[in-house]
């Protein structure tokens, strides 16, 4: 990769700043006379309000507002909170209530926002809270996935949303009819709170008619453009920001009801105001991930290759449409549908159905994981009906080398892949012919040992444009402004690297600048794994831009023709001259001769088409069957990320997708009670996973560069959650199989287990 990065492990810029506390998040950089912002909210899940007494809390000590939705509207706000819909089967457009950014008339799910207190300070703002008296005619919680039940929506008749679909059904049926063998599956996929370090917050603030709101974001191009139709104001008139943010997982890339109605107490009042969740808040009102049951089924012919592929899937929107609460399990789950598997008759058919609950949206990985998830424990299911190893199954029904570029049964087309080299990889570093005796030993100390096999694929999403910007400072140093947005990633590590590789600067003398729209133009945000191939293609493009720039004046400067003067990363050289300039020194004499216009350089690039990075996982499991205790005692990963700008980031980013994706199938799960009521509000009741849940992750790269952008990367933000899943819960289902359960869902908690072990005699019978 030397024309595109010396691909060097390097440590992350940011840490130091970050550990010793110099990390600058929204509630370190609010201005000092803020006020401070309380949400009083719903305390039950389906109910019409009745009465709502705001006037104590209005008279309270140092309170200055309280707002509602008619405040907000009275404003001239226009109130609902976008969220996409999908289109039906028959043509229609998937149900769009409204989603009020406080409640209006009626509550559906604990937690929502019903008025905004603000106050001097924040123990007086919570104080008045308190004093709010909101009477409700309760009404039945509708909680299952499942058409029919109490009516949260009169746009959504027995509580669906959407009702789509994807294929051809005609044909799947017909194959299904044919085949040799069919295998089905069951398949829940537990809802999940997202939990990012950082809870949400923001600040909003006005300056001669113009609005400034600071929030922990993924971007702030979209957050911009709904504050400016929201509010009726032109774009100039809206900035957005976003500092430091710890942890956002697409979970923080939506706009929520508490920045609007933050803006417009802001506005309302001329001072600063302030937010900030606590944890129980940020559990019961961050919109969940996952939260879906699906049928899945398999046709083969008489030599196990798959002919035909059908999933039947509900998922949980939750009380009101996030942003992309639908096109999540419809359109993004379909992306990799098939997965790495040549089939082309496929039926995809999804119901969206609202409940009395928080609204799920995206979470890392955003309907790839939850694909992958039902395909891959199909697949660990139909090897053993079927009597064939799974791996040799996987293999027969691959995708070839020779196929690519290969157009999937849903529309993507897949550029390059050699899935056999990384199943192949992957069975030497796990170690896979040692399986059996770790078995065997644990055996005999009464353990059951299981080994779990994920094969996955992911499709890059999001914005395919971005945006890049290089400016020379007088320092000697260089700012690069980009489009997306560091949720704790290590942007300013790899994009600072990759700058560096292509030009020479050294890398600490370029300071990364971000989330920021009045800095630079536009910006697709962070998201779907986009971030370092779309940026770092824009990067390239802007030193195509300073070297185009550049080139005339140093000619001139070395007294030969613009055409003999060359740049090879590191200086620009030309026959019969001895001058050599780096791109620090060029930018130096150009300041020198008053050439402000070599300064700064800017470009904007789309990438042609995804790029789809893929691995392989292998989990191994040990139960005790005394306790149910489930232990990931060995995880190795082969992915193929295409080339590589820095192998320790990238690793680091699978080892936090791996921990994701093993803290859902292990620990983590939502649960209310029958009134819509969350238990699981605090960290006493919600597991979230530890170090010492963890082994030892093995990573080795496979690569086979990609051809939909110049530096052959994938991305791999999400993959490690997209492949984790499966191959933990397959791992759990090795272990039990033996045992005589045959289903097993997530989560693994040690009960849950224990249940399972406990009732087979129960089900023998």
């Amino acid at each position: 990769m030397d024309k595109f990065g010396k691909s060097q492990p390097v440590k992350r810029f940011e840490d130091v700043r970050l550990l010793t506390g110099h990390g600058r998040f929204v509630d370190d950089i609010v201005p000092g006379n803020a006020l401070y912002a309380v949400f009083f909210r719903s305390p039950v899940a389906h109910g019409r309000i009745t009465s709502l007494d705001l006037e104590e809390a209005r008279q309270a000590e140092g309170v200055r507002a309280v707002l509602t939705l008619e405040d907000l509207e009275a404003a001239g706000i226009t109130p609902g909170i976008n969220g996409a819909p999908v289109k039906n089967r028959d043509g229609s457009m998937g149900a769009q209530p409204e989603r009020p950014m406080l409640a209006r008339g009626k509550v559906r799910f604990v937690g929502e926002p019903v008025a905004m207190i603000v106050a001097d300070t924040l123990d007086q703002a919570r104080d008045a809270a308190e004093m709010i008296f909101m009477d409700t005619d309760d009404l039945p919680a509708k909680l299952d996935i499942a058409p029919g039940g109490p009516t949260l929506h009169d746009e959504a008749p027995d509580n669906l949303a959407f009702d789509w679909g994807l294929g051809d059904e005609d044909a799947t049926e017909a194959a299904f009819a044919e085949a040799a063998k069919t295998v089905s599956l069951d398949i829940g996929d537990n809802r999940i709170i997202v939990n990012s370090m950082e809870p949400r917050g923001c600040y909003a603030e006005w300056d001669n008619g113009r609005l400034h709101l600071a929030f922990g974001g993924q971007g702030v191009w979209p957050m911009k453009a709904q504050l400016a139709e929201k509010f009726g104001l032109d774009p100039d008139q809206v900035r957005v920001t976003n500092p430091d943010v710890g942890g956002g997982f697409g979970m923080k890339s939506m706009a929520y009801p508490e920045y609007f109605a933050v803006s417009q107490a802001a506005r309302a009042l001329g001072r600063p105001v302030r937010w900030m969740s606590d944890r129980t808040e940020a559990m019961l009102t961050d919109n969940g991930g996952r939260d879906l049951t699906s049928l899945a089924e398999l046709a083969f012919d008489a030599d196990n290759k798959m002919t035909a592929y059908r999933v039947r899937t509900r998922c949980n929107l939750g009380a009101y449409n996030s942003q992309f609460g639908q096109p999540i399990q419809t359109m993004l789950f379909s992306r990799v549908l098939m997965g790495v598997y040549d089939v082309q008759t496929t039926w995809l058919h999804v119901e969206g159905i609202y409940t009395n609950t928080t609204q799920v949206d995206a979470y890392r990985g955003a309907g790839r994981p939850e694909a992958i998830y039902v395909l891959e424990r199909l697949m660990d299911r139909a090897a053993r009906e079927l009597g064939v190893d799974p791996l040799e199954l996987r293999r027969l029904n691959f995708i070839k080398p020779h196929q690519f570029p290969y157009k999937s049964a849903t529309g993507e087309t897949y550029d390059v892949g050699d899935f056999d080299k990384v199943l192949s990889r992957v069975q030497v570093e796990a170690d896979m012919a040692g399986y059996q005796a770790r078995k065997a030993a644990d055996a005999d100390r009464g353990l059951l040992r299981g080994q779990g096999l994920c094969y996955y694929i992911e499709s890059i999403l999001g914005d395919p444009s971005e945006s890049a910007k290089v400016e020379f400072n007088d320092d000697g140093s260089v700012n690069l402004y980009v489009g997306t947005q560091s949720n704790g990633q290590g942007h300013e590590t790899v994009y600072a690297q990759f700058l560096s590789d292509q030009t020479g600067i050294p890398a600490d003398c370029i300071h990364v600048i971000q989330g920021d729209s009045d800095l630079i133009k536009q910006g697709g945000g962070t998201g779907g794994s986009r971030s370092v191939t779309t940026q770092s293609t824009a990067t390239l493009a802007t030193v195509d831009k300073v070297v185009e720039a550049f080139t005339p004046y140093l000619a001139d400067k070395m007294g030969v023709a613009p055409e003999d003067v060359t740049f090879d990363d590191e200086t620009f050289r030309a026959p019969g001259s001895n001058l050599t300039p780096t791109m620090i020194e060029a930018a130096e004499m150009a300041r020198a001769d008053g050439r402000s216009d070599l300064l700064v350089h800017e470009a904007r690039t789309t990438l042609p088409g995804r790029s789809f990075p893929n691995g392989a996982h292998v989990a191994e499991i040990v139960i005790d069957p005394e306790t149910g205790v489930v232990k990931l005692d060995r995880y190795t990963v082969v992915d193929d990320f295409g080339n590589l700008i820095s192998p320790v980031l990238a690793e680091g980013q699978v080892h936090g997708g791996i921990a994701q994706g093993a803290g859902q199938a292990l620990v983590e799960h939502v649960v209310h009670d029958d009134e819509g009521q969350l238990l699981t509000a605090t960290f006493m009741d919600y597991a979230m996973p530890r170090a010492d849940d963890m082994p030892m992750f093995s990573f080795t790269s496979e690569p086979v560069p990609s051809t939909a952008n110049l530096m052959g990367m994938k991305g791999c933000g999400e993959a490690g959650t997209v492949g984790s899943m499966a191959a933990v819960a397959n791992a759990v289902q090795d272990a039990l199989w033996d045992q005589g359960v045959r289903q097993a869902d997530m989560p693994f908690t040690p009960l849950r287990v224990w249940e399972m072990l406990r009732d087979v005699p129960v089900a023998a019978e």
